[in-house]
């Protein structure tokens, strides 16, 4: 039998190895501005190109590379950081494992230029697909200058399956604050097609953040400080009126290093118990400093999660910390005395008495005494000994005389709207439901069940519209209902482009951080297509001169984000996709709530419009509109 088991070439060995490490642009900015970091740099530009397709360069102005040091970087476990196992367990670095700069240089195209700073002469070194092409000597500056191109050129399957522009940026700039976030000692910037979108200077924690997401957060923050033997905890976390449904910043960081942990994340909510929504969610920034010994951080290839030694007990730390801040915001205010303007307070004399306060009434006065005002006696306005109180007449009816009258004849006639949908369903809220005979020919088809239009409905409980149907009796749930009907009526719009605006008096500002920016410009066209007016300000602020018709009376910037964060979250780059996810958040918004009391005209507007849909039975994102409740299950509650 001959042999079957072979070594693998280096280059593809290389390869896999990138499959696990460089998964997208973002990947390779994150491996270079951490080995930027480790090198002690202390200002690093990003600059990319087609979202990182086309090109990505790092440069810093750190240690650098000796000629043998920069030609052995490549090489796959070639580092720095460990010399053996114990290393693992006592790392302070950010990368050490050796395979980022293999696994980018075995998938495309790289340019090294770098100097350490005892030299005068630098070295450039060409590398692409693993095969080195060319090294040479040149002057540069200190540091190291890598440029990136065509990522996944020799592998056409991983460069078809990368994302649109806007998705890969938007995951560049997630990395980007990530490290942002943790060395706000040193200079960032980022710069994506010529364009800037980062400039951070050395800062302290809370200026880098402010930085990053917008000088709006700052009344927002409460500082989070705790000091243990098992652990140090610090940083900040939000005040419990900020929560929100989506789009909240929460980042961890283990000795410097981003990390994602559920479980600690429990820990930070279960402190805002009770104190905020149960499904809101709550923006923190907390940093941990634990001794490397009881951590592991090479239970992942990007070196996203680690392992705790002592999970629960930090867990009860982040916890308690976290509800001491909040304790220290709900503290009841103390007086200041140290101030200039410090009140005068009276002292107190106890020789002195307080004068006794003086009475005034009238000695002439007898209730069971007749008036000549009111001469009557055993009247309804009499007392108990028959004689009448003592009452100025006056005709109060005479101060509204002609009011009801003028109200009338002001009262302006209803006007007729194009949309009827979108008419207020609420008018006639508190009015009697009132049958009126309709040819109860007319039907609707739902399902196996008929509609019959007769114009008799009813409302229970403020959720559902009960109405009758020839297999028995049909349970409508009121919300869902119309979120199937405005979302049918919104993906029209969007794709005929032809969403009704409705112009704000004042307009919103609209403030975004990069990475949400970047998606909305994604987005652009089909928010207009939809009705919404957006201007560019300029530095992440948006204004809202115009919101689609029939959304009045809810909050644009809120809605605007909810869109955003939703289409964050789900990620997709097909057209149509961004278009229901568009659709589906404006129509939950904007449908009628559970509570409310509709008119018989209301339902009956709502049943017909639901049923002209083309999946009346289904919302958009499948939960059951209605329901029947057979004849005869009903029969056999009475039996």
């Amino acid at each position: 039998m001959s042999d079957i088991i072979h070594l693998l070439p280096d280059s593809v060995a290389n390869q896999i190895a990138a499959g696990e490490v460089i998964q997208r642009p973002a990947s390779v900015i994150k491996e270079l501005v951490e080995n930027a970091i480790d090198a002690d740099a202390r200002s690093i530009h990003v600059l990319v190109t087609d979202a990182g397709k086309t090109s990505i360069q790092v440069i810093d102005d750190g240690k650098g590379m000796s000629e043998t040091d920069a030609r052995l970087s490549f090489e796959r476990h070639a580092t720095s950081k460990i010399r053996q196992a114990a290393d693992l367990f006592a790392l302070r670095t950010m990368g050490f494992r050796g395979e980022a700069l293999a696994s980018i240089a075995a998938v495309a195209q790289v340019e090294l230029k770098t100097r350490p700073e005892d030299e005068e002469l630098g070295t450039k070194i060409v590398i692409a697909g693993s095969q080195v092409e060319s090294q040479e000597v040149v002057s540069c500056p200190r540091g190291s200058n890598f440029s990136i191109n065509n990522l996944f050129f020799n592998i056409p399957a991983r460069r078809k399956f990368l994302k649109a522009n806007s998705t890969e940026l938007s995951n560049i700039l997630a990395e980007f604050e990530r490290i942002a976030l943790v060395h706000p000692e040193v200079a960032l910037s980022l710069y994506s097609n010529d364009s800037e979108l980062f400039n951070l200077q050395p800062s302290n924690l809370r200026q880098r953040i402010l930085a990053i997401f917008g000088k709006k957060l700052n009344q927002q923050l409460l500082m989070v400080e705790v000091n243990t033997t098992m652990v140090q905890v610090s940083g900040f976390v939000a005040k419990p009126e900020t929560a929100r449904k989506k789009g909240a910043h929460q980042y961890f960081f283990v000795n410097g290093r981003y990390m994602r942990h559920p479980y600690f994340h429990k820990a930070v909510m279960d402190a805002y118990e009770q104190l905020i929504p149960s499904g809101d969610q709550i923006s923190y920034f907390l940093y941990f400093e634990v001794d490397p010994a009881n951590i592991d951080v090479n239970i992942h290839p990007t070196k996203t999660e680690i392992k705790f030694e002592n999970e629960q007990a930090i867990w009860q730390i982040i916890s308690a910390s976290v509800k001491e801040s909040l304790g220290k915001f709900n503290a009841v205010p103390s007086i200041d005395f140290d101030t200039e303007d410090m009140p005068d307070i009276p002292s107190f004399e106890q020789e002195t008495l307080p004068p006794p306060p003086t009475v005034h009434y009238n000695s002439d006065f007898n209730p069971f005494k007749p008036t000549s005002s009111n001469p009557r006696s055993g009247s309804a306005s009499s007392g108990f000994g028959g004689g009448g109180f003592s009452h100025a007449k006056v005709d109060w009816e005479d101060l509204y005389g002609g009011l009801e009258k003028a109200s009338k004849l002001n009262r302006p006639e209803p006007e007729a709207t194009e949309d009827p949908i979108m008419e207020p369903l609420f008018e006639a809220a508190f009015e009697p439901v009132v049958e009126r005979e309709v040819s109860p020919s007319t039907t609707f088809y739902a399902g196996e069940s008929v509609v019959e239009k007769s114009g008799q409905h009813l409302q229970f409980k403020g959720r559902f519209i009960l109405t009758s149907v020839k297999s028995g009796l049909m349970l409508i749930d009121q919300h869902r209902a119309h979120i199937r009907v405005l979302f049918d009526r919104y993906m029209a719009q969007i794709r005929q482009k032809q969403g009704v605006s409705q112009g704000v008096l004042f307009p919103e500002i609209l403030q975004l951080p990069a990475s949400e920016a970047t998606v909305l410009e994604g987005v652009m066209d089909e928010l207009v297509a939809v009705g919404f007016d957006l201007s560019n300000l300029g530095g992440g602020s948006y204004a809202i001169n115009g919101i689609p018709s029939g959304v009045e009376g809810l909050n644009p910037v809120e809605l605007v984000h909810n869109m955003l964060h939703t289409a964050m979250e789900k990620g997709n780059d097909v057209k149509d996709e961004i278009q229901q996810i568009l659709a589906l958040t404006l129509a939950r918004a904007a449908a009628i709530v559970y509570g409310q009391v509709l008119s018989n005209e209301e339902m009956n507007r709502l049943v017909d419009d639901l049923f002209a849909c083309s999946a009346p039975n289904y919302t958009p994102d499948g939960k059951v509109v209605l329901t029947t409740i057979k004849e005869d299950e009903i029969e056999k509650l009475f039996r």
